[in-house]
């Protein structure tokens, strides 16, 4: 069974998206990922293979972005 977590982030554009992207690419815990660009709160949806919410934000710093966990 999959895990799927929601995140608050300051992901604001396509943009963004396009840069992080490349980076988040290199976990093999991360299925899947998206940003809802439409939501004033830019929610980002992760599918995991293998939670690992450590490796997402310092992929995130990494790319100069952030993400707070929606419980």
């Amino acid at each position: 069974m999959k895990k799927t977590t929601t995140y608050k982030t300051n992901i604001k554009c396509n943009g963004c998206i396009a840069t992080v992207a490349p980076v988040l690419k290199k976990s093999e815990n991360i299925e899947r990922w998206w940003v809802d660009l439409e939501d004033p709160d830019r929610i980002m949806t992760v599918e995991w293979k293998e939670e690992n919410e450590d490796e997402l934000h310092s992929l995130l710093e990494e790319a100069g972005y952030e993400a707070s966990k929606i419980d």
